[in-house]
């Protein structure tokens, strides 16, 4: 398949049959009765990218524009995820580094109230990579351990913190929605993951600590904005707030 045929797959989400489009990781999960989108790399073999901006400095807004961009430079966007929260104008909300550079500040603010915002909901966290290992960290712990790091994104609340769900966290609660995340089951194994339908954070908490097995885990978002990028499974979901900020991705070569 040339260069043209796997940038038409791609940016159009579109049935692919090159190698390097296929074989993302991903797989449909179902746990209490809510049926999950799940993909899992290996940093070992797998190039796992945090992206924000395009060449032009501009926001990639969409995972077309980013698979666009990566192709030509001859290279394929096989997995695509919203990567964590972000304001209006599609700037982080926490922080972010892209290929060593900070972009963005740890966002340290505290907010109290009747109504807290889901990134202030403490504690929130960061999901990072750097030297071959990746992990998800509560803020505080990575401001302290200052884990070599040359991607990371900042979001919250953290869904599990050191194998505990959340504290406030309620069993059965009502308030549903769908939700993305992301957590790291060994400094080399990450897992994303998306609820197909709504799901309240309790529930999606515990997928990730009983069904992945990670002792960390850390929201992304949720409502209209979480989305992932699967050209296997021809799914390519649009934006829900005029684009997205972050976004981490999975990159491989080109094939001939």
């Amino acid at each position: 398949m040339n260069k043209a045929t796997i940038a038409l797959c791609l940016v159009a989400a579109v049935g692919c049959s090159s190698a390097a489009a296929a074989d993302s990781g991903c797989r449909s999960e179902d746990f209490k009765d809510i049926r999950y989108t799940v993909c899992s790399f290996d940093l070992g073999s797998d190039d796992i990218r945090v992206f924000w901006r395009d060449a032009s400095g501009a926001p990639f807004r969409t995972f077309s524009a980013l698979a666009e961009q990566l192709s030509a430079e001859n290279r394929v966007l096989a997995f695509a995820m919203n990567g964590g929260m972000y304001q209006d104008d599609l700037s982080p909300v926490g922080l972010l580094i892209v290929g060593g550079t900070k972009h963005k500040a740890v966002n340290t603010v505290d907010i109290k109230g009747d109504v807290v915002p889901n990134f202030y909901k403490k504690p929130n966290g960061v999901f990072f990579i750097g030297d071959g290992k990746a992990g998800v960290l509560e803020t505080g712990r990575f401001l302290r351990e200052k884990p070599k790091t040359d991607f990371a994104t900042q979001s919250g609340p953290m869904l599990v913190i050191d194998g505990e769900i959340h504290p406030a966290f309620i069993v059965g609660s009502p308030y549903l929605n769908q939700r993305n995340g992301v957590c790291a089951s060994s400094p080399t194994e990450v897992h994303l993951a998306i609820s197909d339908g709504f799901v309240n954070f309790d529930d999606f908490a515990r997928f990730f600590r009983d069904r992945l097995g990670c002792q960390n885990a850390l929201f992304l978002d949720g409502g209209s904005a979480p989305g992932i990028y699967l050209p296997e499974q021809e799914r390519n979901d649009p934006p829900g707030h005029g684009g997205y900020g972050p976004i981490i991705g999975v990159v491989k070569e080109m094939q001939p």
